[in-house]
């Protein structure tokens, strides 16, 4: 089944939103774990989880806005997801992982559709690549960190 151009442009960004929903979430449950590490913890959690998650989360908002904007298509707001519940820091990272393995999941499977190539630019496909690269090995280090943590 075809679609038009607009169809495709609206899904790429209905699915980079939701990416960037699952970053937001990703987002949540580091700061929830952050909150119940000591200093030197929250340091390096900072430093080797939360600026690179932060600096991705960024990146897909404004490639989101940005190809919206030059869709002439509405863009959204991507308000910060809601802390969750205190939780082990262990867990809170662990659903951070599985967040940020989501939105990777769910931009691959955007790219492999042939959608950003199709009726995106060049601009989407370098942005959607570009946090992909930065989350990839987001996940792997959520784990490494809980194996760590309290050593």
């Amino acid at each position: 089944m075809g679609y038009t151009t607009e169809e495709g442009r609206t899904q790429i960004l209905d699915e980079a939103g939701a990416a960037a929903d699952q970053l937001s979430i990703a987002i949540a449950a580091l700061g929830e774990a952050y909150e119940h590490l000591d200093e030197s913890a929250g340091d390096r959690m900072e430093a080797d989880l939360f600026r690179p998650l932060q600096s991705a989360y960024g990146q897909l908002k404004r490639t989101h806005s940005e190809f919206a904007q030059r869709s002439h298509l509405p863009s959204r707001d991507f308000p910060a997801a809601p802390p969750p519940a205190p939780e082990d820091p262990r867990v809170s990272l662990e659903h951070a992982a599985d967040a940020i393995q989501a939105a990777d999941e769910m931009i691959a499977e955007l790219q492999d559709t042939l959608l950003p190539v199709e009726v995106g630019d060049q601009e989407l496909r370098g942005g959607l690549s570009g946090t992909r690269t930065v989350i990839a090995p987001l996940p792997e280090r959520c784990d490494e960190f809980v194996r760590t943590l309290g050593r």
